[in-house]
């Protein structure tokens, strides 16, 4: 072999040997642009619908959005209400939060609006408690 096709071998062979060392190499740790945000309290009981639901919508899942004729607000307007109060005010039952809920039973459903209430109502008192 002349010089040059083995200067060339050899700078192919370093090429293919170097490119998966430059590829694991570990850049700089950069710190990020902004702070993180600060946590924001749980709203209160006489907080607006749309601040309640972000914060208590989640326990709330199952309840109907459809306005019943005669009730004040929906059943799921109502479960989060329910939730903020037993959130916010710590001598506040479960039951006693969600006395305002229907007890009726509904075919198809399991439990009534009251009950699966007070159920998700005891879980945001326990993650109140752990927390």
């Amino acid at each position: 072999m002349d010089l040059k096709t083995r200067i060339a071998a050899l700078s192919a062979a370093a090429a293919l040997l170097l490119t998966p060392a430059a590829a694991l190499a570990v850049g700089p740790e950069y710190a990020p642009e902004h702070p993180t945000h600060p946590t924001h309290p749980t709203p209160g009981p006489k907080a607006s619908l749309p601040e309640k639901a972000k914060a208590y919508g989640v326990y709330c899942r199952g309840f109907s959005k459809q306005h019943v004729k005669g009730q004040k607000g929906t059943p799921f307007s109502n479960c989060v209400t329910a939730m903020a109060k037993a959130a916010t005010v710590p001598s506040t039952s479960p039951k006693a939060a969600c006395k305002g809920l229907s007890k009726a039973h509904v075919k198809g459903q399991k439990g009534t609006d009251f009950s699966r209430c007070v159920v998700a109502a005891a879980k945001v008192k326990q993650e109140q408690v752990g927390s």
